[in-house]
């Protein structure tokens, strides 16, 4: 290894908007409440006094992601945010619970053209997601670009989000549909 390439590692480190284990130079301060604390709320766009990110989550382009107050992004999470959006690309209100493995996705890869590569095609338009107040978020539910979930909504565990799910309901399956209410 050469002692360029450490350095320059170390500088990304250092500056990039993002947090997660393969950022080393911070991810140690997860570990601890104070310095959690402090990095989150110098890194995210918000990150309220009781909200937790735990050692073994991710968040790209932090910048453009909102924590609200109690909610606690778990190991496995993933929060993606794409880093050129305009406002937020993920916004997550106060009392949200989330499980274990949850990705959450404000872009995707565009694929208009089947004789090019993909990773050639560069990606479909950002939108933002929206975790409204009080949802639940089950354990390895994926979320996709410009959904909304519902106030104290339940999406149930592995479900694949792929439109916005109105409040009060719960939600299971790929893709995602609300279950029928009792009457």
């Amino acid at each position: 290894m050469l002692l360029r390439e450490l350095i320059e590692r170390i500088r990304f480190w250092r500056t990039a908007d993002r947090i997660g284990p393969d950022i080393p130079w911070t991810h140690w301060r997860l570990h601890f409440r104070s310095t959690q604390r402090a990095l989150c709320q110098r890194r995210f766009r918000r990150f309220a006094d009781s909200a937790e990110f735990r050692p073994g989550a991710y968040a790209v382009a932090c910048s453009k992601i909102e924590i609200g107050e109690r909610v606690i992004i778990r190991p496995g999470t993933m929060l993606l945010a794409h880093p050129g959006y305009e406002g937020p690309g993920i916004v997550i209100e106060d009392d949200v619970l989330i499980g274990s493995g949850v990705h959450i996705y404000n872009a995707n890869h565009a694929f208009k053209d089947t004789s090019k590569p993909i990773i050639d095609q560069g990606h479909s338009p950002a939108r933002t997601v929206t975790l409204r107040r009080g949802c639940w978020i089950g354990a390895n539910v994926t979320i996709l670009a410009g959904v909304d979930i519902g106030e104290n909504a339940v999406i149930g565990a592995g479900s694949v989000v792929a439109k916005s799910i109105p409040a009060h309901v719960v939600a299971v399956g790929n893709p995602a549909q609300p279950l029928p209410t009792a009457s």
